[in-house]
Order: C-alpha cells, then structure tokens, then sequence
C-alpha cells in the first residue's frame, strides 16, 4: 500500500503488532527529516525494508546476491542501520559496494570522532588529503562498521580477516584487491602510529627459505635450508639474504642438470661443479636479463665453496668425501679504481639535488651522504639524536655500524648542519620504530610516511636527479667515492681518511691514494722534462751525469724519510724512495740478500744502523696496513742478524 505521508505510516504501523524493527524505522525516517532528505520513495523503500526484515541481521546474514539487491532507495537505509546502529552487513557486502556517500553520512554519525582521529594523523605523518580520504573509506570505515568495535580496540587479526576478504573477492570475480591490500597496510601504519597497535607493517621482510628455494630438489632444498638456519646465528640477515640468492642458484642448476641427485654428498667435480662453473659464463640476470657480471660471478663461486667447506669443517654427513672446488675456480675480480664523480659532474648533480628535488626528503639525505661519505645503509640508519656537540671541536655526526660493523664520528661543517636541521623539519613524526639491527625502538632520522626512507627511494630520487642534471647512471656509493677523492686530493693523511670512511685496514683507503698520486704526478713530469730534453735537437745526447733527481725536500715534504708515506727501502749506503703505484722495487737489497755476500768487521756499525732503520721501517709499514713491504723489511732484518752474527764470529 503507498504511503503519502510519514504520519499515515505511523498509523498503519501502529495497527500492527509491535516489531523490533518498528523502532529503527522511526529513527531513520527522523534522520531523513533532520538531514532534509526525506521524500515517499525513501519512506516506501525504508517500509518495504524493515516489513521484509525485522531484524536486520537476518539480513545481514542473507546470500550477498540478495544483500546486493538491495535498490537505490533501500541502500540508504542499509547505510543508516550501519553507521547508526551496528548492522554488520559483512565484508564481502562492504567490498562489493562502493559507499559513494560515505563521508556525507559519517558527519551525524558515531563514527565521526574515530574517522576524524584517523585523518588527523594520517596528516601528522604527511599523506595527501586524496590519500587520506581513500583510505579512510577503504578500511578504517569499514572496519569499524564490521567488527563493532571502537578503534583503539581494533586488533592485528581484524586488519588480517579484512585483507583475507580482500583475497577471496579477487579469487572469486578477478578484480584485483592490490588498492585495498595497499591501504590495509597504511591503516596499519597509522594506527600504529596512534598507539592502538604495536607493530607497523612490515616492509617486505625475510621470504621463508623454504618459499625462495622451492625450484630446488627437495633432498637438495632441505641440505641447503638446514645450512642457512645454521648460518643465521651468526651472519647478519642481509648476508644471510644474499646467500640465499647465490645459493638458489645452484641449487636450481644441480635440479636441472641432474634430477636424481639426493644429496651434495654425492657432488661429481666433472658431472656437477665444471658444468656449474661454465654456465656462469652465459648466465643472465633475472632482473634484467643482462649477462651477469665478474663480480657477480665471483660470489656465486665463493657462496658455494664456503657452504661446501662449512659444512665439511662442521663434519656434516651432507659433506663431499673430496674437495670439488678450488681457489683456481673462483672468477678473479679486475682492480678496480674508485668510480667518483669529476668536479663539474659533482657541482652539477649537487644543483639538481638542492634546486629540483623530487623527494626533497631523499635528495636533502643525497646531499649528506655526499658530505659525509656514508653507505646508504649507514645513512638511512641515523638516528634523530645523531649530531654531537663537542665543547671546543665543533659538531660531529655519529655514524651507526654499517657493513663492517664499526662505528665512526665525522666531522660536520656548517653547510652540512643546515642539511640536518632541514631534515628534521621535513621527517615525519611519530612512534619510534623497531630497530632491524637492536630490535629496540628508535626514532629515525629518515622517516617518510610514517614509515622509513627505503633505499628505493634514495635510489628513485638520484634518478631523477641525474636526469635534471644530463648525467649518466650513478649510483649513491659513487658519492662516497666522491667524498674519500676529494680528501684525498686535498691531502688528507692515511689515517684520517681511515677513520672518516669507516674502513677496517689502510689497504682498503689506499685504492684511493693510487686514484692521484703526488710522487706518482712529480715522477711523471720530472721523466717528461727529461724526455723532452733528449729528444730536443739541440741536445741529442743525454746529460753526462745521468737522470737528474727530485730534490729530497720535495718528496718528502720537509719531513723525515722514514716518516713518507711511500714505499722505502734502506741500503748500506743509503736509502730509496717510490710511489706506493710504483711498487717495491725489485733491486732493492739485492746485495744483502745475495748468498755471495760477505761483511767485513769494518762494516759492522754500517750493518747495525741499515739494521735499526729497517726494523723502523717495517713498523712505519705495519702501521699503514702494508702487510706485504712489512714482510720484505723483516726478511731484511732476519739477514741482516745472520751478517752480523757472522762477521762478529770472525772478529772472535
């Protein structure tokens, strides 16, 4: 029967007996009223509704084809009972329909308090209204509508039953349900950051071994999965990760070549490990597609051969009864020089970074890595109480462990303070977060979003950059090549470059002392004038006193000869001086060591003194890491002793 008014409803309903839903009819034709939306299509749609179903739900427990059926005057009713009254309609319903007049309907609604926290928040942390808005009706709303619960009572198993939902919908119609999963995640994170749940979601994180070897042999997968569980007790779970990898890899090829194969037991040097090592010759990237590098290579070989020596030192039965790889099977790595930046590429990328920034974030952290030479591991470490203030010696930057698990301070210029200070303006605040390395909460330098700055996007941001600035591919590392260069230009001593770069032996600074050598550059121009000079027409012959020499002050700089840092070698009558570039010379107390050599008594002081400057010297050279002229030097000692043990035997 139509209704004409809301009163002649309520007079034919108070003829019939009383129903619970009797009571919800009139508070939403009282909420039509009050909200001016009520007209007789609403009100006949509200009647047929709650005469249909008087307790609502029984609606909600209703097939979703019959829920979806609903028409478009009856789904404002079903919206009501949701945000007004509690109708759970289910998430299959909530994910089916889109609530195109959601935040219309949350302004008079209980709701709005909750939704309003939400957004708030989500703001502190820097999301874009469209981003906010999106999500706040994409989960929290539909959460709270479904779970009943106020939102500081919300828990991690009700985000996972939403999100289950979310999978079973694409499972079941095909449409993809990555936005929604998407912004699970960011609600997660923002009720973290509200302190209603004590986890963020985790970025990526560890896949299970058994899942990233699953195209390995079972017999062969289980050999290597028990190896890594062993290995994760003391290795760091990047290198752990990494292991994985290159592991994989062979795992994968012994499947493939040899299906049968039960255990690396039973590994053949000539049907299994040559077969391996050829085919890492033509392999090709999985990222990519690109031929794999040397270096690459390289750490496959040594993966393997570390996991078979391991394994046999530890005494598993899984062991090999012989070695099947050798030192000559692993790929030898070229010698590389440091890949840094020339001044104008510097200055140019350095503009791009300060002036067009994408991610002012990431660039403004580019800019300190550049200033400081930090991995980007160590950088996206730092934390908010990073900056030292040192009475008297300015402010230093604490350096967190990185790759070699030291820590380090830097010095820290004013233009480098000013970078600092502007990223803790631009992070985003919020809850400390778990720390990867001490499993404790920290409060991160870089933070973005509520979450931390990925490498991704330091890596995005460079990108960008280097497009602005008309350069080629560069990666963050080249910056701290950059950095360690231009000290080393400027003359920053061996130890201190040490110290500021982190490394853990002089041989690893020292690849930047051979980049540009001032003895080295001297050498050069000395033997040039020369050649210029023998080659000139006036002068045909070469000067009849030989090649001239580099006066000593020059070379070493006013200071003590034993105090150079170049490669010194101390004969009976005097001493010589070379470029670390050039190597030791191979002459070099040829004489002493000579078995023809014979001392006289006179030569004893001569003897004693070469011997005094020698032990000097393989001290200077242990101090810088020199393992290798420290040794020569000690040879000398050692033949020296037996000279002078010798020649007093004579005299006695």
């Amino acid at each position: 029967m139509p209704h004409a008014n809301v009163s002649a409803a309520s007079t034919a309903d108070a003829q019939r007996p009383a129903l619970r839903g009797e009571g919800l009819l009139a508070a939403y034709l009282g909420h039509l009223a009050a909200t001016g939306r009520g007209n007789l299509p609403y009100e006949r749609a509200a009647h047929r509704f709650f005469d249909t179903w008087p307790e609502p739900a029984a609606w909600g427990a209703s097939p979703l084809a019959e829920r979806l059926a609903a028409g478009s005057a009856t789904r404002p009713v079903i919206t009501f009972l949701m945000l007004h009254r509690g109708l759970r309609p289910g998430y299959d319903y909530l994910l089916s329909r889109k609530l195109s007049p959601i935040w219309r309907e949350i302004q008079t609604s209980p709701l709005r308090a909750e939704i309003d926290q939400f957004l708030g928040e989500a703001e502190q942390l820097g999301f874009t209204a469209r981003t906010r808005l999106a999500t706040g009706s994409q989960v929290p709303t539909r959460l709270l509508i479904q779970t009943g619960k106020p939102m500081n009572a919300l828990t991690l198993d009700d985000l996972d039953q939403f999100a289950a939902a979310c999978r079973e919908r694409e499972q079941a119609t095909g449409k993809s349900a990555n936005h929604y999963l998407a912004a699970i995640r960011m609600t997660q994170r923002v009720l973290f950051h509200l302190g209603v749940l004590e986890t963020p979601p985790r970025s990526g994180g560890p896949v299970p071994f058994e899942e990233r070897l699953a195209e390995v042999a079972a017999p062969l997968r289980g050999e290597l999965i028990g190896y890594l569980e062993r290995k994760r007790a003391t290795c760091e779970r990047k290198t752990v990760s990494s292991m994985v990898t290159r592991l994989k890899h062979f795992g994968v090829f012994l499947t493939e070549i040899d299906p049968t194969l039960q255990s690396v037991r039973d590994l053949d040097r000539r049907r299994h490990v040559e077969p391996f090592l050829a085919s890492l010759v033509d392999a090709v990237s999985e990222k990519d597609g690109a031929p794999i590098s040397i270096g690459d290579r390289n750490r496959r070989v040594v993966a393997v051969a570390t996991f078979l020596t391991d394994i046999t030192e530890w005494g598993w039965d899984a062991a090999p009864p012989r070695k099947v790889i050798f030192r000559d099977d692993i790929p030898k790595l070229p010698q590389l020089l440091p890949r840094y930046l020339p001044i104008d590429a510097d200055r140019r990328l350095t503009a791009a970074l300060t002036e067009h920034p994408d991610n002012e974030l990431a660039a403004l952290g580019l800019r300190l890595q550049r200033a400081c030479g930090l991995r980007i591991g160590e950088m996206l470490d730092l934390e908010l109480d990073c900056v030292h203030e040192i009475d008297g010696n300015g402010a230093w930057l604490k350096v967190p462990l990185g790759k070699l698990a030291t820590e380090r301070m830097v010095p820290l210029d004013a233009e480098t303070l000013e970078v600092i200070d502007r990223l803790t303006q631009l992070r985003s605040h919020g809850r400390p977060l778990p720390h990867p390395r001490y499993r404790r909460p920290a409060q991160f330098l870089f933070t973005y979003l509520g979450r931390r700055l990925t490498q991704q996007g330091i890596r995005r941001e460079l990108d960008h950059a280097t497009a602005i600035a008309g350069l080629g591919h560069i990666t963050s590392h080249q910056l701290r090549h950059t950095y360690a260069t231009a000290l080393v230009n400027a003359g920053v001593s061996l130890q201190a470059l040490m110290a500021l770069l982190g490394h853990a032996s002089a041989e690893m600074s020292l690849r930047y002392g051979r980049l540009f050598d001032a003895t080295v550059r001297a050498e050069y121009e000395r033997a040039l004038d020369l050649a210029k000079q023998n080659t000139a027409a006036a002068a045909p012959t070469s000067s009849p006193t030989g090649p001239a020499q580099l006066p000593l002050t020059v070379i070493t700089g006013g200071s003590d000869w034993k105090d150079t840092p170049l490669l010194k070698s101390r004969m009976a009558g005097g001493f010589c001086l070379r470029a670390p570039a050039q190597g030791a010379c191979s002459y070099a107390n040829i004489c002493e060591h000579c078995p023809s050599y014979r001392s006289e008594p006179s030569s004893l002081p001569i003897l004693a003194a070469q011997r005094v400057d020698a032990d000097a010297l393989a001290r200077d050279a242990e101090q810088r890491g020199w393992i290798d002229e420290a040794d020569r030097h000690h040879k000398l000692i050692a033949r020296l002793d037996a000279l002078i043990a010798d020649t007093e035997t004579q005299t006695g």
